[in-house]
């Protein structure tokens, strides 16, 4: 487990971390510790590491590719593979939903590292979800049935990101932005690559329909479903502090940032982790 002190947290999901600099700790043996406890609290915190852009990237390679620049948001000066997230009363957040990261995309990413640069006296908390205990709490005969099923994921409110005043070119714009990203078809019920755990994959971010059902009937199930999963008991709520680094398992959680802090201003920086270096070995 290394040198290090791990708080859980709560019963679902999330640990903090504490007495361990980052910048020290760059061994094999320290990485795949830090790896095993991601995926058994499934997001994991660290505050007070004092790193920079350059750092972030070099710790996120260690755990696998990064994703190429994110097609909406903004990057980071002279760090393309780095999202800077900022946030105020000009630009209000779109991630208020509870979400896993691109599910539109056939192969979503694995994970996401997140940094707080700067942070509102009061609110811009996070919210983590587990979706493995998600689908243990779901009725035995619910499972079998979802166990059958699969659902189309789409751009979400990213679509607004690609309209301007001129419709014409909004809808030009929007239209590259289907050909580009489209969507994706993923098996409800998963099974998590590494824990083997099975894992109800859908979120109300990016979640459209259920394939072979009706609209009406998908809308039903999907409602019953999202209003199923949105419990405290299946959460963790992490209070943000400047220079606190997070990394979160995409493939077993969703999340879910609070935008109560206007007009005050967040900014975070992040980089996506796209494919698991462990879980091609």
């Amino acid at each position: 487990m290394g040198s290090y002190t791990i708080d859980k947290l709560s019963p679902a999901i999330g640990a903090e971390i504490s007495g361990i600099n980052l910048l020290n700790n760059s061994s094999k043996k320290f990485i795949n510790d830090i790896y095993n406890d991601l995926i058994r609290y499934k997001v994991i915190f660290f505050r007070n590491q004092y790193i920079t852009p350059q750092f972030h990237l070099e710790f996120a390679k260690k755990f696998g590719d990064l994703d190429k620049p994110h097609p909406i948001y903004p990057n980071v000066d002279n760090f393309s593979e780095i999202v800077l997230l900022e946030n105020d009363k000009q630009h209000p957040p779109d991630t208020d939903i509870w979400h896993t990261d691109v599910t539109y995309k056939t192969n979503p990413p694995f994970a996401s590292i997140l940094y707080s640069k700067i942070i509102p006296s009061e609110g811009g908390d996070t919210l983590w979800s587990s979706l493995t205990s998600i689908y243990d709490d779901l009725p035995s005969e619910m499972k079998k049935y979802l166990s059958k099923l699969r659902a189309i994921h789409d751009m979400g409110d990213f679509r607004n990101d690609y309209i301007n005043d001129d419709n014409n070119q909004s809808s030009e714009n929007l239209n590259n932005g289907f050909n580009e990203f489209g969507n994706a078809v993923h098996d409800i019920i998963k099974t998590h690559p590494v824990s083997k755990k099975k894992l109800l994959y859908i979120n109300p971010g990016f979640t459209r329909q259920i394939v072979g059902l009706h609209m009406n009937e998908s809308n039903d199930l999907l409602n019953y479903l999202f209003n199923f999963m949105n419990k405290p008991e299946y959460q963790v709520r992490f209070k943000w502090t400047p220079n606190t680094l997070a990394i979160w398992d995409n493939r077993a959680t969703m999340h879910y940032a609070v935008g109560d802090y206007m007009p005050k201003k967040r900014v975070m920086h992040r980089v996506t982790v796209l494919n698991d270096r462990r879980e091609q070995k």
